[in-house]
């Protein structure tokens, strides 16, 4: 039987975030790309956090010393194949790309094994699934056996999901009341009702940062980040008898076996959950007895070397950031003003999040999940499921893009620093009062690939209103710079929803490579009416991932004493204090919220219409 038209990408062809848009930014055009701090000129014994970060197009370590700040990292592709809804990967290739990535970022920052004296992964919340052996078991309808990871933008399992959220399981509260198909739940269920053989040949089902822990230490203990946010696990349940400081391995009392039961799902708990998950931990917990020999001897480290429990990759970001504040701010902080700062993590996809001591239920916003990011702080994470690839798709797909991108790489820029600059000669030249009033009659919705939060509705669609015929470099720039608007009238639509139901945000802090995007950043505050604070270390993604080694290493007692200690600020941005550009963004944030009111109407009356037939 002929196979379905396979398409393999590389992380170029994936939002390529690391390499935005300041004038720093370079594109380094190698297999395995390297960046170095400037050597020191002492070569004493150092201590050295290393992280490691699986994003959707690259495996990625970086090297960290004890003030948080980058000695080197270094990055390797990871294929993944795309077929309509369906998004897969290999665990075997991402294996082998984070041990090239460890084994290049060490070399090039001239660190040795002996140095690096803990290490913690981070990875996108895709499905891994393997056999009793380890071996992978196949999730694809192709039948190929090397993918057997469904990759979290996989929405292949709508329908699933759609059935899961009629059961109304009081699980559900803890998910902004709904799970979506981006969550495991529904993927384990699509995988039962459509691959019967790999269904009964898996013997794990692990997240993907999961399951790097469980290859480097053969420890499969289960993450509380992982197993609140993606697999409906109730974190609270441990909340009365165990606190950070006596973190241990912990019997996972929280699956509530009355919802897999209810979804058709009722055979994952057999084994006391065995194929879930048996046991957690809080993040940064010491997994087993370090690195096997076999793990240590394919990364290049020493056999023994501590590993953390590990983080989603936007939540090791929110780890790397949370507490990067301005010196004089930080000196004068309580200890709760973390609970008023919201993360962005933007790259392919943007998450918010936010944390608070008290438990908060918003409608349409994931959580509330005890301990799933900073141990005995509640957990609330918006998102919205496509930014960075947003921005590719709308650039890649116009008429004028390869021109742009030609002309891009023969100044040695990026096709975002090449739109930028366009948009500040218009507004030179069109006299506009400010560069965001160049989209007065364009406006977009940017629910591409469905809405995760704060409407949670995953059939919504992307909305471009006031095209025309033009299809100049120019008319691209202003799309671009509209889906900009329109992605941080989506951020303020989750600060809004955030706000109204107890939390009290007041400060943005962003990393990832959308970050590296002053236009990007600046549009946010102004939209959002907050100052956005960026880190010191772009790399803050890798940093959360190095802080859950520091913490399993012993060399801080708990997580948030690591933040305290590796965060630092960089750039503040302040919104614009300019009247007019407050009001105008008002103005297009009432059309933003009609944009999706309209698309409700809309889909009503013809579902009206197809049932008249």
């Amino acid at each position: 039987m002929k196979r379905p038209e396979e398409r393999t990408l590389s992380s170029s062809a994936i939002s390529d975030t690391a390499l935005l848009l300041f004038p720093s930014s370079r594109r380094v055009g190698l297999p395995v790309s390297i960046e170095m701090a400037s050597a020191t000129a002492e070569n004493l014994p150092r201590t050295v956090f290393l992280g490691v970060d699986v994003g959707t197009g690259s495996a990625r370590a970086g090297l960290f010393n004890q003030e948080g700040r980058l000695l080197g990292s270094a990055s390797s592709p990871i294929q993944i194949w795309m077929e309509r809804d369906c998004i897969e990967q290999s665990s075997t290739d991402i294996w082998h790309a984070v041990c090239a990535a460890v084994k290049i970022a060490c070399s090039s920052a001239e660190v040795t094994a002996e140095e690096v004296v803990g290490l913690g992964f981070a990875a996108t919340c895709s499905l891994v699934a393997v056999d009793a052996d380890g071996s992978p078991v196949s999730v694809s309808l192709s039948g190929d056996e090397r993918r057997n990871i469904i990759v979290w933008m996989d929405h292949r399992a709508v329908k699933q999901a759609e059935r899961i959220n009629s059961q109304r399981s009081p699980v559900l509260q803890y998910c902004g009341g709904s799970v979506s198909p981006e969550m495991q739940p529904p993927k384990l269920l699509w995988v039962k009702e459509n691959l019967k053989e790999s269904w009964s040949l898996a013997f794990r089902w692990m997240d993907l940062s999961d399951w790097l822990a469980y290859r480097a230490t053969g420890d499969d203990t289960r993450s509380l980040c992982t197993t609140s946010c993606k697999w409906t696990y109730l974190g609270h349940a441990h909340m009365q008898s165990v606190n950070e400081k006596d973190s241990r391995n912990m019997e996972a009392c929280g699956w509530d076996d009355d919802f897999w039961e209810e979804i058709g799902l009722g055979d994952v708990v057999e084994g006391n959950h065995a194929k879930i998950g048996r046991s957690v931990a809080f993040p940064g917990y010491a997994l087993g007895s370090g690195l096997t020999p076999a793990a240590a001897n394919e990364l290049g480290l020493l056999t023994g070397t501590p590993v953390g429990t590990s983080l989603v990759d936007a939540h090791a970001g929110g780890v790397g950031v949370m507490n990067s504040l301005p010196d004089a701010d930080f000196q004068s902080a309580d200890k709760n003003d973390i609970c008023r700062r919201l993360v962005l993590v933007c790259g392919t996809s943007t998450c918010h999040m936010a944390v608070s001591k008290d438990r908060l239920f918003i409608p349409g916003v994931w959580g509330p999940f005890w301990s799933a990011m900073i141990p005995e702080y509640w957990l609330t994470e918006g998102g919205q499921s496509a930014t960075g690839a947003l921005l590719d798709h709308i650039i890649e797909n116009h008429v004028s893009a390869p021109l742009l991108a030609n002309r891009a790489a023969s100044q040695g820029k990026s096709v975002y620093e090449l739109l930028n600059n366009i948009l500040e000669s218009m507004v030179q030249e069109l006299r506009v009062p400010f560069l965001a009033a160049l989209t007065e009659e364009i406006h977009v919705l940017p629910d591409f690939h469905g809405n995760r939060s704060p409407v949670a509705d995953a059939k919504s669609k992307g909305m471009v209103c006031g095209l025309t015929l033009d299809r100049s470099e120019r008319q691209l720039a202003l799309l671009y710079l509209a889906t900009v608007q329109g992605i941080a009238y989506g951020t303020r639509h989750i600060v809004e929803q955030l706000n109204s139901h107890g939390h009290k945000i007041d400060t943005l802090l962003a990393c990832g490579g959308l970050a590296k995007n002053v236009l990007y950043i600046q549009e946010h505050a102004n939209i959002v009416g907050f100052p956005v604070i960026l880190p010191r270390e772009n790399e803050s993604v890798l940093l959360g991932s190095a802080i859950l080694g520091a913490v399993a290493a012993k060399k801080y007692p708990t997580l948030h004493d690591a933040m305290s200690v590796l965060n630092a600020a960089g750039q503040v941005i302040h919104p614009s204090d300019v009247p007019s550009v407050k009001k105008y963004h008002d103005a297009k944030y009432r059309i933003f919220r009609s944009l999706y009111e309209q698309q409700l109407s809309y889909r009503s009356m013809m579902l009206e219409a197809m049932q008249q037939q």
